[in-house]
């Protein structure tokens, strides 16, 4: 068996893109200009930040749609299960039917807060101590190691890929392309980061949240003034 690996991180790959604030312009001046909106294409967006700040304040959203980022992205099932709950972008995922999957496994970080206190739907976390971190990873590393050993042996005896596979944990690392435009990136965003100035609190999965923030960093830096105007909005996607 190869030796299994643990991992506490998150990766998040700009692909490609076709994302910029001169495009959420164009394609809002077509309402006014019509073919003439198409002069906006070359003008510096600044020059329109108030327009964009408008749209997202007043929560004109299609004019945020003409735009599109792909990433690669690495990270425990269990992520990609509230992932996929977003049906606002477009997902192609690693398939253990067609290739034999990796040891790859999550186990949280030492600051990973371990104690849940407050109701469902609105609670925080709190530090645990060392011996709740310890027997957690311990734990965590016992039982991925054991149903990776049946994995194998499963596939060493000839069963299908796509039946071994049920014996393994969601804490195994997948990988995925995903496509959003902006007005669903920013969905995103406001569900599954928790912020302060927030309109709407948000209380996320620390480890999709860690996927989202990536993500934000790159949105931030394709479109820092739909970015902005999302922050001034209260982080509500328009």
């Amino acid at each position: 068996m190869s030796e299994a690996i643990f991992r506490s991180d998150m990766s998040v790959d700009l692909v490609k893109h076709s994302a910029s604030d001169a495009d959420v312009i164009w394609a809002a001046r077509v309402s006014t200009a019509g073919e003439q909106s198409l002069d906006e294409i070359s003008k510096d967006p600044a020059k329109s930040a108030g327009l964009i700040n408008y749209l997202a304040r007043e929560r004109h959203g299609s004019p945020f749609e003409h735009t599109s980022m792909t990433f690669f992205i690495s990270a425990p099932i269990f992520v990609f299960r509230e992932f996929m709950r977003h049906r606002i972008a477009s997902y192609n995922e690693e398939s253990g039917r067609y290739r034999e999957l990796q040891p790859v496994f999550y186990v949280p970080s030492p600051e990973r807060k371990l104690i849940q206190v407050g109701k469902t739907g609105s609670y925080s976390f709190i530090d645990g101590t060392k011996e709740q971190y310890d027997i957690t990873v311990r734990s965590m590393k016992e039982s991925y190691v054991f149903a990776y050993e049946h994995y194998q042996k499963m596939l060493e005896a000839g069963v299908a890929r796509e039946v071994a596979r049920a014996v393994l944990p969601v804490g195994l690392y997948s990988s995925m392309y995903v496509t959003m435009n902006a007005r669903a990136l920013m969905n995103f965003l406001s569900l599954r980061t928790s912020r302060e100035g927030s309109h709407f609190p948000s209380y996320p999965q620390r480890e999709i949240e860690m996927v989202a923030e990536k993500m934000e960093e790159v949105f931030a830096r394709l479109m820092p003034l739909t970015h902005g105007a999302f922050e001034k909005s209260g982080r509500i996607a328009p």
